[in-house]
């Protein structure tokens, strides 16, 4: 099951509450046992773990070292690298709302069938 890291860790979790996550409300913790309770979302298909960007040293499953291995080798010969780390905070933003979608897109029922 996923951690997440994002700079807006609230709205994260208003949008998966919006595709029917519970959200630091005591669900039980079956995987991620070690997320803090205020940041665990249950969902009908599995848990996720919604860190703040002053949560990453709390992250289980990655590391401060291998965050710091992701910036040095995405940094572009001769620059700092900043680009590189917009992008991968883009795609941090950028999960949660993809996750949302799988979830919605599941819920949808089949439209109402047209009688003859």
């Amino acid at each position: 099951m996923p951690e997440v890291i994002t700079k807006h860790p609230d709205v994260v979790k208003q949008v998966l509450e919006s595709a029917g996550a519970k959200c630091g409300v005591g669900e039980p913790q079956k995987i991620l046992e070690k997320c803090p309770r205020e940041q665990f979302c249950s969902l009908p298909g599995g848990e996720i773990c919604v860190y703040g960007v002053r949560g990453v040293a709390e992250m289980t499953q990655l590391s401060r070292a291998e965050l710091c291995e992701a910036r040095t080798e995405s940094r572009p010969p001769g620059g700092d690298g900043v680009g590189a780390v917009a992008v991968g905070w883009s795609m941090a933003m950028v999960l949660p709302a993809i996750v949302a979608a799988v979830v919605l897109g599941r819920r949808r029922s089949p439209p109402p069938r047209r009688s003859p």
